[in-house]
């Protein structure tokens, strides 16, 4: 499936991640994920770059093999899915997605 832009991937995206409890493992995932970065910002140790894959994508991960059961759309779409996860973060905390 091709999209032409952002804007049309994103209502995709969220059909992807309709289980909360995979929505919830994305919150959890992209807080450790600003969190390891700020914390790279202050301390500059590189080793935190590293771990950012990790704590970013297990967690997601693990939400759509577990609860979503499908599999990530990082996988065919990894950019727009990167910006759709930071996305879905923010409607989380706006409250236009429901998670929690």
């Amino acid at each position: 499936m091709q999209f032409k832009s952002f804007s049309d991937f994103y209502p995709y995206y969220l059909q992807e991640h309709s289980n909360t409890t995979c929505r919830k493992l994305h919150f959890i995932g992209t807080c450790g994920v600003i969190s390891l970065l700020l914390l790279f910002f202050f301390t500059g140790n590189l080793l935190i770059l590293v771990m950012l894959p990790f704590i970013g994508y297990s967690l997601s991960w693990i939400g759509h093999l577990a609860f979503e059961k499908n599999k990530p759309a990082t996988l065919k779409h990894p950019l727009y899915s990167l910006l759709g996860d930071f996305r879905m973060f923010w409607d989380i905390l706006t409250g236009k997605v429901k998670a929690f």
